[in-house]
Order: C-alpha cells, then structure tokens, then sequence
C-alpha cells in the first residue's frame, strides 16, 4: 500500500506512526509512549497512527481512543478521516464512521458500565450528576446526619465533594489526602468518612453515579480478571491523549484494560503537567515505561512548528533546571533576531499600561488583537489590565466564564429528562418540583421520599395528591413525566415536550427569558446530533459547551477581540504574541504553590507551558510590586517583588532585559518640579496656631 500520506511527517514522527504496524501473525505491537513536546505536532502524529492502523487492516470497531473532551476527540475522528481519503477515496466513509470508541474517560467510562451493567449491580438507566448536583445531595446526607449544626465551623459541601474526589481520584487514604492538600478539614477524619459513606448510599438508592463514580466503577470492573479480559478483548488498540494530565484511577484503568501494554500508546508531555489540582499526577506519564516487562519504547517528538528558537531556546532553559522529566530539547527551522522580553515595570498599574502600548503597537503593524493573548497564572491578576483595556475601548475575551450548562433555565430541562430517565433521582426530582408555584421544600420532599419507598417510583408520582396550591401545574407535570418514561415519542422530540411544558415557567420565573429561550431552543439542536436520551444526558454533562446568551456577543460587537485567559484554560492554545502578567516570586510560583518539591516543579511547568503558546513574539513583566488580592479599593496594602526563581541569572542570556518606561534624565516636569521650594512643615504649625 502507499505511504504518500505519511510524507509530510518528520523522521520521528513517522517512526512513532509505524511503531508495530505489520508484524507477523496478526501480532500487536508492545506499549508506546510518544514524548511530545509543544507544538511538536502531537494530534496529527497521533490521528496519523490511528489512519496507519486502520489502512493495514486494523479493525476500526476494535480502536479505542481516549481524549480529554469531546471536542478533540471529534477532531481526532475527523483527521483520521481525511488521511484516510487520501488513500481510500470516498470508500474510507465506510471504516472511519466505524470508528465508533472515541471519546474521553468519563464517556467512555459511561458506555461500558451501561453494558457491563447486570455484571456488576448496577440498573442501566442510571444517572449522571454534574458537580452541582452532587454538592446538593451530599449537603443534604451532610444534613441529615447533623453536621450543618455543629458548634464548630464543619468544611462546606463544596469543601466536602473536593475532598471525597480527591481520595477517589488520587487512590489515597483519607487521612493522607486531609493532612496534605485539606489540612484545616483533619480533625472531620471520623465525620468525613461517615458523610462519605450516607453518600455513596444516597446515590446508590438514587441509581446515579457522580464524576468520580464512572471512573472508580469502571476501576473496580477492570480489577476483576474475568470482566478486564472481556472489557480489555474488544480492543485491540487503545491509544491516549494528553497522558500527563491522567489521575491514579485513570492508570489503573488503563493497566487494567491492557496489563501487557499489548496494542497501548499513549501521547503526553510531563513538561506540560499542570492539573494536580485535579489530582492529576505526573508520575503516571515518567513510570509509563517501567511499568511493564519489558518496558514501553518511548519516542519523542522534539522539533517544534511554533514558535521561534529564541522563544525555545528561553523556555528549554526554564525546564531545563526541572528536578525530574524526559530529557528533549525543543528545536525549531523558524530562526528569529527577536529575544523574548523580560520588562521591568513599577507596579501593575504600569504592567497594563506596559501590554496595552504594545498590544496596540503591534496591531498596527498588521497582528490582529485575536492574534494576540496576555496569561496570568490567576485569574484576579488581570484586573488592572482589564480596567484600561476598559478605559481604552479594546474589546476583550476573558476565559474561564459561566459555561453552558451551569445556566438554570438549561439545568432545569435537563433535570426533566434525568428524572424522568430515572425517578429515583432525587437531586433532579427536588429541583424540578420547586419550579412549580405552590410547591415547596416540604411538599416536594413528601413525594420524593413516598416515591422512595415504592417499588415503581413512577406508579408513586401519580398516585401522590396534588400540594393544594400547585393546582393544574401539578397535574401537567406529571403527565409530562409520565410521557417522558413512557418513551412513546422517540427521541429527540421529547425535548421539544420538555421545552413546551417549561416554557410557560421560564417567562414565569426569568426577566430575560427571550434570551434564556433562545438557549433551550440550541438545547434542542444539540439534542438532534445524539441518538438516544442517554446518550446526550451523558455527553452533554461530562463535556459542556460554552455559554452562548451571557458570553457568545461580545465578539459579535467588534471586529476584533484580544484574548485574556488563565494559563491553564490556555494549554493546547497558539497566538503570535503573547504577554505573561507577573512572573514575580509569590505569582509564579504562587505564594499557595510551594508547600513542597511537587509543587513548585508543577509552577515551573507552568510558566513553560505559558512560554510555549507564543510563536512569534513573548513579553514576560515583572512588576516591582503589586497590590495585595481583596483589599479595600482603596487600600494602599502592598508587596515588593522579585523577579521569579524560575528564571535565575544564569538564564538571562535568552531574554531582551529592559525597565519601562524608558527613564528620561531631563524631563521637563521634573526640572520644573525641582525649582519649586514649600514648606509643608511650616503650613503644618500654622493649622493650630
């Protein structure tokens, strides 16, 4: 067969594309991992394997491909696609639609735990919570069992939910995740781990499973030999993305899935690790190798189509000094006179004054302000800058916004169709019974808690009398339930059922709802991309669009936006220019980050990650010093700064190092101010004579 589309990949691209395909006797290649660095063409190396694969004859059915959301995971599939044409014509349709296991861990997660259902206790029609819905039922076990009335302060239920994630997530003991990451939470050991267990039963009793549960769930599956043969037999390839950024229970899933690595890539970057708080680890990407017999071959990426050698050249060096990693030197063919620059400024008020000039500057030479992104390490640091890009009339985007999903006229639909996809979701039934006039807290936990006890929780709906204000609203309610569970409508019109029956609540309860309805009526779009109920209830709660009504108009008004975004919202992200506000001790790394070793290397990580996403040119500022966070308005509480320990002396060999505004020895306002003598003191004494 041809390998003219592999002809634009470089030599180690190429090698970790045809790393075991064509061995002998239907053998499969032993674990792989491909060291990618930034911008070293990690998706497309990655897509071209999987179109390698299947041109020699892999079965696409049996390729499983795990991304870190739906939107790259689709990405992923449409590659592949195109690479596949290039050799199979219009006949490539036919294997790539066959691609059917693609997506991230918690979908997939989900669709294997609804087939392996009756294996494992669990009722298929189970339910997903989102991260809201999940603080609200474990603060009403917190509830039950008193813990919102202590005489001391108890952690919140949000506090809470992050605790039991990161014990689940990490594969630690409780009392090893309080003393280490929850420190002022230790002395709750015993009560926490009570709260957890009337947890894990509510949402047992309830058929839903949370975040955390289709990770662990599918965790437990695979450690059970018999079911992990089966599960890890329907795939002959599994590859991953973004491995750096995989928790414990990812690992173990996946060793668990393939304990030989047979058919197992993996892609990541460990230099690029920086989701701890996630309970991401980055030893999961550098033991990746040893942790088979023999070990995995490892491949790495290091030429860069980014950015310029001198960009690489600054952020090789800061990486360079981490304790521990893969050893790569980013290179690059885009040679470049321009350093990036290390600029001095007094205070953040200069800072932004610093990257408006230049953010302006370099729009007039032809770089668009979309073509250009200032990174802060958190995301309060840009609150000086966006006052005067404010006062100066420069539209931005900042991002890290309310999403989609997190709007409560969308939560309330989908809350219809979880309840009605499973009754014995309290979570949802609660919500959904509040909307309607006449129905309170007590009323809606009177039916809950009889549709909890009845066997058929639907038959139990029905029969339960109407609260007596609800009126007709009670009645309509559960018919439209009823029609729900019923399925006789076929999907997706049961959301237009939904939308009818709320549409009269939603101009009840919102001002805006024109605007709230123009939401629901995308809902319904998405909704017709899915082919079953359960299938868009899971995606669209693992993996949730952006807002459209509060974010989608502000690059509707201009012709031009600049980007504003956290370091960590902009991984995986490119701009010609790019500005980083305080790369200051006590900034970067963060004053919170450097309780241990782990820590500041991941702050070191970081600020390479933000070095990286520049291609053309990179400003780093250091304000001399900067306002404490909360203060009052107008507080005068602030701190001296040191340029960060990422970038010592020995490294500013790669920068342009420079102070602005450029000091001008006889500026005419000063020469003026040094001829002007008054006594203050004197006017002083003369006040109370």
């Amino acid at each position: 067969m041809s390998v003219a589309h592999l002809d634009k990949l470089n030599v180690a691209q190429r090698k970790a594309v045809e790393f075991g395909i064509g061995l002998p006797d239907g053998q499969t290649a032993g674990p792989l991992l491909i060291i990618a660095g930034a911008g070293s063409g990690k998706t497309n190396t990655l897509a071209h394997r999987v179109a390698h694969l299947i041109l020699n004859g892999a079965d696409p059915r049996r390729i499983l491909m795990m991304t870190f959301s739906r939107r790259a995971s689709a990405e992923m599939s449409k590659r592949v696609g195109r690479i596949c044409t290039q050799v199979l014509g219009q006949k490539s349709s036919i294997m790539t639609d066959a691609l059917d296991w693609a997506g991230t861990f918690h979908g997939i997660g989900a669709r294997l735990l609804r087939d392996y259902a009756e294996q494992i206790g669990l009722d298929p029609n189970f339910t997903i919570h989102d991260r809201e819905d999940s603080a609200d039922l474990i603060n009403l076990v917190r509830h039950e069992l008193g813990y919102s009335k202590t005489e001391t302060r108890f952690p919140t239920k949000a506090t809470c939910l992050a605790i039991y994630s990161r014990v689940v997530n990490s594969e630690r003991p409780l009392n090893e995740v309080l003393k280490d990451v929850f420190p002022w939470c230790a002395m709750w050991e015993t009560q926490l781990r009570q709260l957890f267990a009337g947890y894990v039963e509510a949402k047992q009793a309830q058929n839903v499973l949370d975040y955390d549960d289709l990770l662990l769930y599918l965790a437990q599956t695979v450690c059970t030999p018999d079911l992990a043969e089966d599960i890890g037999g329907r795939f002959d390839y599994v590859l991953v993305d973004e491995y750096q950024d995989t928790n414990r229970l990812q690992s173990t899933i996946l060793l668990g899935l393939k304990p030989g690595g047979c058919g197992l890539t993996v892609v990541g970057d460990d230099a690029q690790s920086i989701y701890s708080f996630r309970a991401a680890t980055v030893r999961n990407i550098l033991d990746f190798p040893s942790s088979f017999t023999p070990p995995a071959d490892v491949i790495t990426l290091d030429r860069n189509y980014r950015s310029t050698q001198p960009i690489l050249s600054a952020a090789n060096g800061v990486i360079d000094l981490a304790s521990e990693r893969f050893t790569k030197n980013l290179w690059t063919e885009r040679q470049s006179a321009e350093r990036p620059r290390l600029v001095s400024v007094r205070d953040e008020n200069e800072q932004a004054n610093y990257i408006v000039e230049q953010i302006l500057e370099t729009r007039e030479i032809g770089t668009t302000l979309k073509q250009q992104a200032v990174l802060f390490r958190t995301s309060h640091h840009s609150g000086p800058l966006e006052v005067e890009l404010t006062r100066r009339n420069i539209p931005f985007v900042k991002f890290g916004g309310l999403k989609f999903l997190d709007s409560a006229h969308v939560k309330d639909v989908l809350a219809m169709l979880r309840f009605a996809q499973n009754p014995r979701d309290r979570v949802a039934g609660f919500r959904l019974m509040q909307i309607l006039p006449g129905v309170g807290p007590a009323s809606a936990q009177r039916a809950l808690e009889d549709m909890a006890i009845d066997a058929d929780p639907l038959s139990a709906l029905t029969q339960h009398p109407a609260p007596p204000r609800a009126g007709d609203n009670w009645s309509d309610f559960v018919s439209t339930v009823q029609q729900l569970s019923a399925r006789r409508m076929g999907w997706p019109a049961e959301i237009e059922l939904v939308r009818r029956w709320y549409e009269p609540h939603l101009e009840r309860i919102h001002e805006d709802a024109q605007m709230r309805q123009a939401d629901i009526l995308q809902l319904e779009q998405i909704a017709s991309g899915y082919p079953s109920r359960e299938r868009f209830l899971t995606e669209l709660t693992l993996d949730p669009p952006d807002a459209t009504s509060d974010q989608s108009g502000v690059p509707l008004l201009d012709e031009d936006y600049l980007i504003l975004s956290t370091i960590h919202s902009a991984k995986g992200q490119e701009w010609k220019s790019v500005y980083l506000l305080n790369v200051v001790d006590g900034c970067m790394p963060s004053d919170l980050g450097t309780g241990s070793t782990a820590e500041i290397e991941e702050e070191r990580r970081l600020l390479y990650v933000a070095m990286t996403r520049a291609k053309d040119s990179l400003h780093l500022v250091t304000p001399q010093r900067f306002f404490t966070h909360g203060q009052n308005a107008k507080g005068d509480r602030h701190v001296y700064a040191s340029r960060t320990r990422f970038i010592p002396a020995t490294l500013l060999q790669y920068f342009e190092c420079c102070s602005w505004p450029i000091a001008r020895p006889e500026n005419a306002r000063e020469t003026e101010a040094r001829g002007v003598r008054v006594d203050v003191g004197s006017r002083m004494r003369a006040m109370w004579s």
